[in-house]
């Protein structure tokens, strides 16, 4: 079993790339039904044997959910995964006493 700190580290790493950022955030944007490979290859203009190796390493970094509709592969943000992500980055924030002004508290 992974701990938490090796999930995020793995989410965080495969959020590391210009891409897949940009995968992500035009994903998110899809709502729950997501998009498909290929409206999303052609926001991001890449050839489909590229993107399909960024959509993998999101998928098992856990934050795509995938679904295969006939012959179409669409993607979902895994909105929970992505929640716990953010929180975890800011659960301890503050907790030294170092918050003083413009902190994140």
């Amino acid at each position: 079993m992974t701990s938490k700190l090796d999930r995020h580290a793995q989410q965080l790493s495969a959020l590391g790339h210009p891409v897949r950022l940009e995968i992500l955030r035009f994903v998110v944007q899809g709502g729950d039904e997501g998009a498909s490979a290929g409206e999303i290859q052609a926001h991001v203009d890449l050839p489909a044997s590229t993107l399909s190796h960024h959509l993998k390493r999101l998928v098992e970094a856990g934050l795509f959910t995938t679904r295969l509709e006939g012959t179409f592969h669409y993607y979902a943000a895994d909105y929970a995964a992505l929640r716990a992500l953010t929180e975890y980055l800011w659960e301890d924030c503050c907790k030294r006493g170092k918050g003083g002004k413009g902190g994140c508290c």
